[in-house]
């Protein structure tokens, strides 16, 4: 049986606050399969943006322990942190995060870079996946020569152009109208029909009606982890 890419096991995060210690994670236990597409919901307060950055190796548990695609990354140094986000989790931000002065294909291939390939082996992966996201005829244009559901799909690009196990998107369609938002989750089911795991952070309702599972949070807390269909 192949193992899960996400599994935590109770995991906690405190953070001090002067005097005081601030319990944000109390124990959060989650396995997602490989090929799962899930919503990540809860209020503000509730520990999301906390979990969604331990998900992310941007930030380490207290306690517990989070094992991705097989390895405990509980416990890495920041290093080996930086190496496993570059290799296993390809991310998807609300802001885009795109270099201005570079153009699609090199905001594309930019993981690649950071993993050693040479030149013409990241032109020709990068120039493969925005034709998968429907850029083609646009990767030597700049962020600002492109509309913003044009640059959220070249960041969607960047997030596949390494083969990730993870794609973990924050908010992904919070700077974008209804119309353009609609299209990029378009997308997104498009890249979990080609096999992707999928994790969507989202406050939006009908943006996490598109994924499976939605598991909300509350006080640090799973609250439920309901199927959608």
């Amino acid at each position: 049986m192949a193992k899960p890419v996400i599994e935590l096991r109770g995991i906690k995060r405190n953070f001090a606050m002067g005097s005081h210690t601030v319990k944000v994670l109390k124990g959060i236990d989650l396995t997602i399969e490989k090929g799962e597409y899930v919503a990540l919901m809860g209020p503000s307060g509730s520990g999301k943006s906390t979990l969604m950055n331990l998900l992310g190796c941007l930030d380490t548990p207290t306690a517990g322990e989070y094992t991705l695609n097989g390895q405990d990354v509980s416990r890495l140094s920041s290093d080996d942190l930086a190496d496993i986000r570059n290799k296993e989790i390809g991310f998807v931000f609300q802001t885009f995060n795109l270099l201005p002065r570079q153009s699609a294909l090199d905001n594309t291939a930019l993981p690649l870079v950071y993993a050693g390939l040479g030149k013409s082996k990241r032109s020709e992966r990068a120039s493969q996946v925005l034709e998968q996201v429907g850029l083609g005829d646009r990767m030597d244009h700049q962020p600002s020569q492109l509309s913003g559901g044009q640059r959220q799909r070249v960041a969607v690009a960047r997030a596949l152009v390494n083969n990730p196990s993870l794609i973990l998107a924050d908010e992904p369609t919070g700077n974008l109208d209804t119309k353009t938002s609609v299209e990029i989750m378009a997308l997104f089911n498009e890249i979990h029909q080609n096999g992707n795991t999928l994790v969507v952070v989202t406050h939006e309702e009908d943006i996490a009606q598109h994924a499976h599972r939605i598991i909300r949070l509350r006080d640090g807390m799973i609250e439920s982890d309901t199927k959608n269909r």
